[in-house]
């Protein structure tokens, strides 16, 4: 296992990405439509267009690059699983802010992506955190090589997480 990153990851607007260096901006349809999740959206090559419960402030976050995927933990609230392959370049995690804040080191294969919450409910209700207040919703998301599948949403529990996987269905319909 490779951790890339362990640390706060500032959001605002509840967003954050994965591009690749030659993606030219992410948009919250584009990125989600004919999807079933609403928490990664993966209908863009080359990039993923992540959603927390936290408006604004800095949420807790892991990034992993793996060989597999590892067994899911009781801690995660909320799991979706999709699929990416890199574009070209170098490709990073970002802030709402487009500020990199780390690369992340994938060959120009297939992956599965695990994308997990906890706490999305408090986020959403705290709506804001300023620098002195304490991290109050979590992250991680994971790699590992695999062939294209359908995504999946692998457990639901907040109504944050119901709201934004509504709101992609009604993008299809």
């Amino acid at each position: 296992m490779t951790r890339i990153f362990e640390g706060l990851l500032w959001v605002h607007y509840g967003q954050a990405y994965v591009e690749s260096s030659d993606s030219n901006g992410i948009y919250l349809e584009d990125a989600f439509r004919g999807q079933n999740n609403g928490l990664c959206g993966a209908a863009l090559p080359g990039a993923l267009f992540l959603i927390t419960g936290l408006h604004t402030g800095e949420a807790g976050f892991t990034v992993d690059v793996l060989d597999a995927p590892l067994p899911l933990g009781n801690i995660w609230e909320e799991i979706v699983e999709v699929s990416f392959t890199p574009g070209l370049g170098e490709i990073a995690l970002t802030d709402w802010n487009a500020n990199r804040v780390c690369n992340i080191p994938l060959q120009k294969k297939n992956y599965r992506v695990r994308y997990c919450a906890c706490n999305m409910d408090v986020g959403d209700d705290v709506d804001t955190t300023l620098e002195s207040e304490p991290t109050v919703d979590f992250y991680s998301l994971t790699f590992w090589r695999a062939d294209p599948a359908p995504e999946v949403v692998v457990k639901q529990t907040s109504r944050k997480a119901t709201y934004w996987h509504n709101w992609v269905r009604t993008l299809n319909g």
